[in-house]
């Protein structure tokens, strides 16, 4: 079952024809069909019969061919269905990607440099005495020299450890992240669709880190009964199932893959509507969704414990209102030390940009 939102149609925000403007649409039609380029294509031809997408010089079976033919489709030959490319998983990141960085330039979010520096790779205006064991690039030689002339004047040039001035830098950090997504049933009920604005973060910062911080690592893990890792081909084609809620085994799963990593800054983002309503024990599990069950709260709250002790703050991004599951949140973030934000659907690719961007920068004295 998929839960749909529906809000008024603007004509205006159509496409007007041309094989670019239809992919476009195609794109995000992907992402509410889940990739079943099939039904994204039937509901492209319905769309066209109501508000003529296409014209005379260009028509629905022209803009097929063409995605074909430029790599977009397969075409299976003994029934004729069809089926996505890794060129057509690529634009829908990449489009995922200019949708919410676009926006988040817009607003001005996400520029967020440190009052403070340190070591690192980026240079400032700021310069301080040298201390020991600062690198040698970072000494300015040439004020160095000025300051020891001045100190021990022209005749009889000295230069010394006091003399030395050196160039502060900001550091931007290796940062390795855990992608939590919670797939429960809960994600597409009450008419609304909360996997596909998920799906769309998850595949954008997945192409942010790829173009722009390629030596950062981002490991993407959904949880519903039980938790498991997805690699970046497989969102577009990730579903809600029937599922509870796991968190617990989603948390020891990022830790798990955390633990792997070299770097020395590691986060958890984890995006939910709900409570945790499941545990595994002895390859059975226990399931209640009715209020907060203090078993699976509990265990859950222990986990959380457990990564404040690794040094693995968690970002919990909620995007349900319900003020009981909000006060879940709020002491689930107190005993992890990490963060909570209330977010919106429509907000929460800025939200999970922004904070990313700012959790790059760290002091290094």
């Amino acid at each position: 079952m998929r839960g749909f939102r529906f809000t008024d149609f603007q004509p205006d925000e159509t496409p007007k024809g041309g094989f670019d403007n239809l992919l476009k649409l195609f794109g995000q039609l992907l992402n509410y069909t889940a990739g079943d380029a099939e039904e994204a294509l039937a509901w492209m031809n319905e769309l066209d019969k109501q508000y003529n997408l296409t014209n005379d010089d260009y028509g629905m079976g022209d803009f097929i061919e063409d995605l074909k033919n430029k790599g977009y489709l397969t075409e299976n030959p003994t029934d004729g269905s069809f089926k996505i490319t890794a060129k057509t998983e690529q634009t829908i990141r990449q489009s995922a990607l200019e949708e919410i960085f676009g926006k988040l330039k817009k607003s001005g979010k996400g520029n967020h440099n440190s009052n403070k520096s340190g070591l690192g790779e980026e240079k400032n205006a700021d310069r301080r005495e040298y201390q020991y064991g600062d690198s040698l690039d970072q000494i300015d030689m040439t004020a160095s020299i000025h300051n020891a002339q001045i100190n021990h004047g022209l005749n009889n040039f000295t230069l010394t450890e006091r003399d030395l001035e050196v160039e502060e830098r900001d550091y931007k950090t290796l940062t390795s992240t855990v992608l939590m997504i919670d797939i429960s049933h809960s994600m597409i009920l009450y008419g609304e669709d909360r996997i596909t604005p998920a799906k769309k973060v998850a595949m954008a910062l997945a192409e942010l880190i790829r173009t722009r911080y390629p030596k950062d690592t981002l490991d993407i893990v959904v949880f519903g009964n039980d938790a498991w890792p997805i690699s970046l081909k497989d969102l577009p084609y990730l579903q809600v199932g029937p599922y509870h809620t796991n968190t617990y085994a989603g948390l020891e799963l990022a830790t798990d893959l955390l633990r792997r990593r070299k770097t020395h800054n590691k986060q958890i983002f984890m995006i939910t509507d709900g409570k945790p309503t499941c545990l595994k024990e002895n390859g059975r599990y226990y399931k209640n969704s009715m209020g907060l069950d203090r078993k699976v709260v509990n265990k859950t709250l222990t986990m959380a414990a457990q990564c404040k002790r690794l040094n693995v703050p968690i970002t919990t991004f909620m995007i349900a209102k319900d003020p009981y599951l909000q006060q879940f949140v709020r002491q689930f973030t107190q005993v992890n030390g990490g963060k909570a934000f209330y977010s919106s659907l429509n907000g929460l690719g800025e939200y999970i940009f922004e904070d990313y961007i700012r959790n790059r920068r760290r002091t290094v004295r």
